[in-house]
This record gives structure tokens, C-alpha cells and sequence, in this order.
């Protein structure tokens, strides 16, 4: 095991050399500003609302004044916690963007680098990290899923087992942009469904890139939980406030 370990250690080294040296042969736009001068530059770095204290101590949303936020009370999820990054606005929105839209994996590699550290503080124990699924239209229409390219690497960098396979969508839903929480719940309730043989037991991370009410996390959670996952656990690069 501490051999595997170490060969995954030194695989995520040269991973990480790898975009060094795309970086020094073809050298980066910045993914919040476009400036000519890496891909997450300094101006963009501080210019980004990192989320940290008071958050809900299970959903993770900001500015609550409470331990719980109301919502969890009403309506408890079925995941452990959720977390995110930052505040989907400003650069951070301009570069997941770049990421979605213009299919900029390394701006995927370089999102999944802070969540290693909010991972870090969270002290959780998991087995295996999987991506929110993208339904089959969706992925034909833009090729790819941009979630794979901030988890796989966030997978590397733990030395934990990749499992896009883990979870799938069981039928197409509308997009979420615009709809209310309400609208949201029903949207993607019973969209998922888990691959028992994959997650029963186990302690699962799920990635998205933005989480908005925890709608969507909540169903695959939930799907997960159904197929004997022990504890789900939630993690995203950014996070929008609902007013």
C-alpha cells in the first residue's frame, strides 16, 4: 500500500510538470481576466471571495447566523457536509466559464487545486471521489463533462479511486439556471440513480463545479444513500448565494 501510494504521489508530480511545461511552451491567458500572464493570476487570486466562517455546518452555505442554517433544519439532506471553494462571481465565475463553455482543461487542473486544502480542513474519511453526472444530451451537445476535469485531477492529488461510473442520470432534466428552490428540487428528483457494486459501504465524494441550492447535490446523494454508500460528502469550486 505504501508503495502504491508513493507511485500515485510521484504520477500526480509529473501531472503536475506536465502543465508546467504547457504552460512555459504555450504560455497561459489568465482565466478570470485574460491577461497574458498565467492561468489564475494574482489580481484574479485576491479578487476572489473565498468562503470561510459563519457557514451552515452541513449545506456549508455562507452568512448564515446560525450553526444550522433553516433550511437543513426543515429539510435535512442526504449528505454528511458540503463545502465549496469561493463565491461564484467575478473571476472565479469568468474562469469555471472558460472551463464549461471553451473547454479549457487547464483551467479544470487549476480549480482543483484549492480544494485540496478545503478537503484538508474538513477532516473527512473517503474512499473514492465522483463527479456530478452529466446527462447523456447534455454531454453529446458539449462533448465532455466539465466536472471531470476538477475532480480527476482532485482524485490524483488524494492518491483516491476516480469513479465516473459511479453514478449516472436515469433521465434528462431541464437546466437549472432560473428556476426557483422549489423548481430546482423537482427538476432533479430521482434523476440519479448509483451503482450499488461500486458504492455500497464506501465513504463518497461527490464534485460539482458550482453549487447553487444543493439541489442537484442533494439527489445524487440521495441516489447514492440508496445504494448502500456509507457517508456522502460534497465538495465545489464555487458557490451561488441565493437572495
Amino acid at each position: 500500500m505504501i508503495g502504491l501510494q508513493h507511485n500515485t504521489q510521484q504520477i500526480y508530480r509529473l501531472y503536475l510538470s506536465f502543465w508546467q511545461c504547457i504552460d512555459w511552451l504555450f504560455p497561459p491567458l489568465c482565466g478570470g481576466c485574460n491577461a497574458n500572464s498565467s492561468r489564475w493570476c494574482r489580481v484574479c487570486q485576491a479578487n476572489t471571495d473565498i468562503i470561510s466562517a459563519p457557514i451552515c455546518e452541513i449545506c456549508g452555505s455562507p452568512f448564515g447566523q446560525h450553526s444550522i442554517c433553516s433550511s437543513c433544519e426543515i429539510n435535512p439532506p442526504h449528505y454528511q457536509h458540503a463545502r465549496s471553494w469561493a463565491l461564484f462571481n467575478g473571476p472565479l465565475r469568468n474562469a469555471i466559464h472558460r472551463l464549461k463553455y471553451r473547454r479549457d482543461v487547464a483551467m479544470g487542473e487549476m480549480l482543483s487545486r484549492p480544494l485540496i486544502d478545503v478537503l484538508n480542513a474538513s477532516h473527512w474519511e473517503i474512499d473514492m471521489v465522483v463527479p456530478i453526472p452529466l446527462g447523456n444530451k447534455r454531454k453529446a451537445d458539449r462533448g465532455f463533462n466539465q466536472v471531470d476535469f476538477i475532480a480527476r485531477p482532485l482524485a490524483l492529488s488524494l492518491n483516491l479511486p476516480y469513479r465516473p461510473k459511479a453514478v449516472r442520470r436515469q433521465r434528462e432534466t431541464t437546466s437549472q439556471v432560473g428556476l426557483s428552490v422549489h423548481q430546482r428540487r423537482k427538476n432533479v428528483l430521482g434523476a440519479f440513480r448509483a451503482n450499488r457494486s461500486l458504492v455500497s459501504g464506501k465513504n463518497v465524494l461527490l464534485v460539482d463545479d458550482v453549487i447553487t441550492t444543493g439541489a442537484t447535490m442533494d439527489s445524487c446523494a440521495g441516489s447514492l444513500v440508496e445504494a448502500g454508500a456509507q457517508l456522502v460528502y460534497c465538495l465545489s469550486v464555487g458557490r451561488t448565494v441565493m437572495k
